[in-house]
């Protein structure tokens, strides 16, 4: 393979993902399960070696530019937040991280902060940058559903406000460690359960706690299925994420960024809404924010 101009690096909790660039864009693309969550600060050097030792040169520094967790406070060396608003991103912000391998320059990006509301984002950043640079007229709201979903509101080019929601978390810990994961049998989906509860959180999402415990019980005497108890918990939680979030999404143009089928659930909820959402692949929106980073222009 021809050694990259640089490399893209995307570096969360979880995982480790690489991608070495050219002036077409990706050459190769490479993964591994060192994420932040299993490193030691002295381990993210060796870590990051193991996977691109073979897009390295001798006496020739290539520049790393990486997103994510690895700036966080537990990570590689802490990138401090930027304030909004600004722009997604500054390549002039990025940190330097001192390397014992000389073939290594390895870059930070930062997260951002908000005072009022309290919230921060770290590796979003890089996605709604990716964005902006696929989209330069974007001028509305970007959702990044996940773990912790943003709501974002963009215009001219800044980020001007965020509120992040447990969405994603909440799911993982009801469905793996409730009460309510005895009904989360099988792998499948109900389409009708979850438009139910989207409707359902919507217009009632006070009831939520009660309407969670239907799942449980309708489980035992009504013979509710796996596939339609998974959709409904999914639904419940979507919807009372839309009724806090309607401030973003109502009268807005709406983007979704991340991966299916995450996002499909999302653009479903809010096209029953009559809200309709273009949808951006997460992937690609960190590669080009990376790139947007590194002063390249993605192909």
């Amino acid at each position: 393979m021809t050694r990259p101009d640089w490399i893209a690096v995307d570096w969360g909790t979880s995982h480790l993902r690489a991608y070495a660039m050219g002036p077409e864009g990706i050459l190769a693309e490479v993964t591994s399960d060192d994420g932040m969550g299993s490193l030691a600060r002295e381990a993210y050097e060796p870590a990051l070696l193991r996977l691109v030792e073979g897009w390295l040169e001798d006496g020739r520094r290539t520049p790393v530019i990486a997103c994510g967790m690895v700036g966080s406070r537990q990570g590689w060396m802490e990138a401090p937040y930027r304030a909004v608003p600004c722009a997604p991103m500054d390549p002039a912000a990025l940190v330097a991280v001192p390397t014992r391998d000389g073939r290594l320059d390895v870059r930070l990006v930062p997260g951002l902060k908000q005072a009022k509301p309290a919230d921060v984002m770290r590796g979003e950043e890089t996605q709604i940058a990716g964005a902006l640079t696929l989209w330069p007229q974007f001028d509305g709201v970007l959702c990044l559903p996940g773990t912790h979903s943003k709501w974002v509101r963009v215009s001219a080019g800044e980020v001007v406000g965020f509120q992040t929601f447990m969405t994603g978390e909440l799911f993982a810990l009801l469905s793996e460690s409730s009460v309510l994961r005895h009904a989360m049998t099988g792998g499948g989906w109900d389409p009708a359960a979850f438009a139910e509860a989207v409707s359902d959180a919507l217009s009632r999402p006070e009831r939520i706690a009660a309407r969670l415990f239907t799942i449980r019980a309708e489980s035992l005497i009504a013979g509710l299925g796996g596939d339609a108890a998974r959709a409904r918990l999914s639904g419940l939680l979507i919807g009372i994420e839309l009724a806090a979030s309607r401030p973003y999404w109502l009268g807005q143009e709406v983007a979704l960024i991340g991966a299916d089928p995450l996002t499909s659930a999302y653009a479903e909820a809010l096209a029953m809404q009559g809200v309709p959402a273009r949808h951006l692949a997460g992937s690609a929106a960190v590669v080009a924010g990376l790139a947007a980073a590194a002063g390249k222009v993605p192909a």
